[in-house]
């Protein structure tokens, strides 16, 4: 199976000891996220796992160990847009924190495991076309040495979200108008060498230079892995997404860094039910409970056992 670390958190940030802890252990136990009594433990050991999907705004706690990850298979989506304390209240300098760590990830890792994602993309007094394109061009021209793939999107408003971007005074964007500007920004990702795509977008942004992404891409672990893999579309996803099925090892509400637009945060520091982080335990939020109904996640590879990448030996 896949292993997304993590949509709901950004686990590199603020819980790597409690993930390597868990690579020693070999499995974690993960609670549903609308039925918090069930449980799956989800077995994180090489011959489970066919590769990780992270995501993260800072990876630094974890590129001390890097090389523990050398058994898998793996990948990073690291998030660095060009919006400040005002949007995301707790992310490290971009200039003094995340861009040379962005640059260290892929001296240790390669740049084919580090995907720039510059999203979510939308407007407001301060934050408009230009700025974008004057920003995403400064960042662009730093990053493109270190990554070969830029992903974008465009803000989703869901009901926390416009909450909490209310303050921000958020332009009209409409279609055409995003289609214009993504067009713009491939111009200068083409020009830096960067490819550019976008997430779950239901637009046909190719005509602009824009491919569709996938983030969890099956076929991009078969490439690091140099054996294919035989993953169906995620059909969990929105209509748009093009994601290869996963299975997710966080927890909503647990993610420190305090972004206004995300879907999946709570208030800045706070974790779900008031409960505390315990590296030592199995759940990346809490601990079990007497009543909580453990079951095993299924974790057959999806190993495609017909075919081969050049350079991986033999088929078989």
């Amino acid at each position: 199976m896949i292993v997304s670390v993590s949509r709901r958190t950004d686990i590199p940030a603020f819980y790597a000891d409690w993930f390597f802890r868990r690579l020693e252990e070999g499995y974690a136990l993960v609670r549903h996220p609308w039925n918090p009594r069930r449980v799956s433990r989800v077995s994180l050991t090489p011959d489970a796992v066919d590769g990780f999907v992270f995501w993260t705004k800072n990876p630094l706690p974890m590129l001390g160990r890097l090389s523990r990850l050398e058994p898998y298979a793996y990948y990073v989506h690291f998030t660095l847009n060009a919006y400040g304390r005002d949007v995301e209240t707790g992310v490290p300098s971009k200039r003094d924190v995340l861009i040379p760590a962005f640059r260290t990830l892929a001296e240790r890792a390669g740049r084919e495991r580090v995907i720039w994602r510059y999203d979510p993309i939308f407007l407001s007094a301060r934050y408009t076309v230009e700025y974008h394109l004057r920003y995403f061009e400064k960042l662009a021209t730093l990053l493109a040495p270190c990554a070969e793939t830029c992903v974008i999107s465009f803000l989703d408003r869901y009901r926390n979200t416009e909450r909490n971007m209310a303050p921000l005074g958020l332009s009209p964007f409409p279609p055409s108008l995003q289609a214009s500007l993504a067009g713009r920004l491939a111009e200068i990702a083409r020009a830096c060498g960067l490819r550019m795509e976008a997430c779950a977008e239901e637009a046909d942004l190719s005509s602009l230079g824009v491919g569709s992404a996938r983030c969890v891409d099956a076929e991009r672990l078969g490439r690091l892995r140099k054996r294919p893999l035989s993953v169906p579309r995620d059909r969990r996803q929105r209509a748009a997404c093009g994601c290869a099925e996963s299975v997710d090892i966080g927890a909503y509400g647990s993610c420190a860094h305090g972004c206004r637009y995300c879907y999946a945060s709570a208030r800045r520091g706070a974790l779900p039910g008031g409960e505390e982080r315990d590296v030592a335990s199995p759940l990346l939020v809490g601990h079990l409970k007497k009543d909580d109904v453990v079951t095993e996640r299924a974790s057959a590879s999806r190993e495609d056992r017909q075919g081969f990448l050049p350079g991986c030996g033999v088929s078989s």
